[in-house]
């Protein structure tokens, strides 16, 4: 990265900071994206990696500067609705607008379907998010994000979650839901153990 023919490749850095964050490594991932003059796609890959260590206030700041560079980009559009719902609040209308004006604009696709449900979550509307969630397996029925959301939803309606479970566990048996389960478990078990 550091020879000066590779300085000025805008694709190079965007496939850099890709890799990094695909590796969980958002700091490097950072760095690339924010290397030389950053294009759209490297300003989103920064708001990915901004919300992926906690730092909605950041990715804030790059999707502001995402839109004085094109503000009707879907690109900005959805990092915007992405960084709202990690903002909350007042924030999460603004996302759910966002989702719906996309899926009514372009094809619903399981993704924005995903996003529009999260923004339902977040406002305490289970059913809709349900509703969304199936919609978006009815289009790919191995959607991580959508699995693990109906298994967080179904339990907040007070349904049996075990039919996501195996159906995550099946797609991604490493999934964070799946991993956090585990330990939770495990955890219990030792806090039991004590009491027999």
């Amino acid at each position: 990265m550091e020879d000066p023919s590779c300085s000025s490749n805008p694709t190079l850095f965007l496939v850099a900071a890709t890799v990094h964050a695909g590796e969980e490594n958002y700091v490097e991932a950072l760095k690339c994206a924010n290397a030389g003059n950053p294009t759209l796609d490297m300003m989103a890959v920064s708001v990915a990696s901004y919300l992926k260590i906690d730092r909605p206030d950041y990715a804030e700041k790059q999707v502001k500067a995402m839109a004085a560079v094109d503000d009707d980009a879907t690109l900005t559009q959805l990092s915007m609705a992405w960084t709202n719902l990690a903002l909350g609040g007042a924030k999460v209308q603004e996302a759910f607008y966002i989702f719906q004006e996309l899926g009514e604009k372009n094809t619903w696709t399981a993704k924005l379907l995903v996003g529009n449900a999260a923004a339902h979550m977040l406002m305490g509307q289970y059913d809709e998010a349900e509703r969304d969630l199936l919609d978006a397996l009815q289009k790919d029925s191995k959607d991580v994000d959508a699995l693990a959301n109906l298994v967080v939803c179904s339990h907040h309606l007070g349904k049996p979650t075990s039919r996501y479970v195996n159906q995550l566990t099946m797609a991604d048996g490493k999934h964070p839901i799946l991993a956090r389960r585990d330990e939770f478990s495990k955890a219990f078990d030792v806090a039991a153990s004590s009491y027999q």
